[in-house]
């Protein structure tokens, strides 16, 4: 399976940013492999942000995340989600 690039995961955090109406954190701040939830990253978010961010992945990026369990492990970190897009963008694509 390919990594996620760079690139990937700057969008991703551009778009939770937007989503979430973040404007006091800097993207440089928010770390790849730190949970985004109850960790120690940048972002101290909640259930109801991981709702909109698993809606804007999907909206974004045109992948369905149907299960509860599968959307919890993918929005647990900015990796986490880059990994989800970047083996669902490949998969799409073979």
């Amino acid at each position: 399976m390919p990594l996620p690039s760079d690139e990937l995961k700057l969008e991703i955090k551009k778009l939770i940013l937007d989503t979430l109406a973040i404007t006091d954190v800097e993207i440089s701040k928010i770390d790849d492999e730190k949970p985004l939830f109850g960790g120690n990253n940048a972002l101290t978010l909640d259930s109801v942000d991981a709702i909109e961010i698993i809606m804007a992945i999907q909206r974004c990026y045109g992948i369905r995340i149907a299960d509860q369990h599968i959307a919890r492990e993918v929005v647990r970190s900015i990796q986490s989600i880059a990994q989800f897009i970047t083996d669902n963008q490949s998969v799409k694509n073979a």
